[in-house]
């Protein structure tokens, strides 16, 4: 795919490689500036807030009462007097917290054996600095779901994206993405982004017919099948988080941590193609979502750690371009389910993710080598 300037960066080569140009099938649909689209394409949409009231009346209790419990293993009541708050309410998880503990209830289809592998790789000590430990090596299970135990760290400020961590996130990316598979536990499953991108699309067809769903389901065609969770990655060696975001990023409190951010969230960590960690602010970035010095920023700073996803000298792109296409069809796919689910118009930031898709499917992927299995 060749690029093109990004309204005031200058073309070339140099430019090319500062990651300061973007694709020209995306383009420029929305001005930056507008502080929603900044939030909404820096934190995604695994924050730690809560999102409604789905957590079932069996469930909510019975958490509550076990995130007391490893907050307070020795007292028979909680002595704290402090409440236990609901901070995540997903179909893919339910979060609470109580003091500095936090209990996650994951989804119900979870895999027992490749959670277990999960847990191992975030207790790791090679891993140590750079993802979130949890408390407990195990989970329990609750009610058919398995539950894991963690420290509470503050999350990334939503209300202030000019602090946003760009930085801290591609480092700690690049060091995770460097970890010698040779220092793993075994079992490690695959990086589960293809197989959420996928997921996005079916419940996109669940959803029914939609005047939107022509062009978004367009592009997801022409990707190659390994974007389609149709065949194997091309990296299948390469630990990554498989769905990076500014809210997966948390400041601990704890001793020797204090004031550090780490990776949280380990649902879809595994094995695979690392550009995915990096593809949906490239995304935001090339459908005019996200500001380009945050984007260089974001680039420049995995670059400078040694990050293998992309070129440290050279035009990033090519290996992007199918990740943030995918991360795209995956976006603009839930939007719609999301606006049939609750009988509302697509919003303007939606439109544009949309729109970015038409355009995509118009102008397949440049692909190469490994790229284009």
């Amino acid at each position: 795919m060749k690029p093109r300037g990004d309204g005031g960066a200058a073309d070339g080569k140099n430019a090319g490689a500062a990651g300061e140009l973007r694709p020209h099938c995306f383009a420029c649909v929305r001005s930056w500036k507008d502080p929603s689209a900044r939030n909404r394409a820096g934190l995604g949409s695994g924050t730690q807030k809560l999102r409604g009231t789905r957590v079932t009346a069996d469930v909510l209790p019975v958490l509550r009462a076990k995130v007391r419990a490893v907050a307070h293993p020795a007292a028979e009541a909680c002595a704290c007097g402090t409440e236990t708050s609901v901070l995540a309410d997903r179909p893919d998880g339910t979060v609470v917290r109580h003091a500095g503990t936090v209990a996650k209830a994951h989804a119900a289809d979870t895999d027992p054996g490749e959670l277990a592998a999960r847990l191992a790789v975030a207790a790791h000590p090679r891993l140590d600095g750079i993802l979130l430990p949890p408390l407990r090596p195990s989970a329990v299970e609750s009610h058919g779901r398995p539950v894991t135990f963690w420290p509470y760290g503050s999350p990334v400020d939503r209300d202030d994206p000019d602090a946003a961590p760009w930085e801290a996130a591609a480092t700690l990316l690049a060091r995770l993405h460097r970890t010698p598979r040779s220092v793993l536990p075994p079992g490690i499953p695959a990086m589960r982004g293809p197989v959420k991108a996928a997921r996005a699309v079916a419940r996109l067809h669940a959803a029914g017919p939609h005047p939107a769903a022509a062009p978004v389901l367009r592009a997801w065609a022409v990707l190659p099948a390994w974007a389609r969770d149709e065949a194997p990655m091309p990296d299948a060696h390469t630990l990554c988080h498989g769905d990076l975001h500014l809210g997966q990023l948390v400041r601990t409190l704890a001793e020797g941590r204090d004031g550090d951010w780490l990776l949280i969230d380990i649902d879809d960590l595994g094995l695979g193609e690392p550009a995915w960690d990096l593809a949906r602010p490239a995304a935001w970035f090339a459908c005019g979502l996200l500001p380009p010095d945050e984007w260089a920023r974001f680039l420049a700073a995995y670059q400078k750690a040694g990050g293998p996803a992309v070129p440290a000298d050279s035009d990033p792109w090519p290996a992007l371009d199918v990740p943030a296409r995918a991360l795209t069809v995956q976006t603009a796919a839930l939007a719609i389910a999301k606006s049939v689910a609750a009988e509302r118009p697509l919003d303007e930031v939606e439109t544009s993710v949309i729109d970015a898709c038409d355009r995509m499917a118009t102008h397949p992927p440049e692909l190469a080598g490994e790229y284009a299995t």
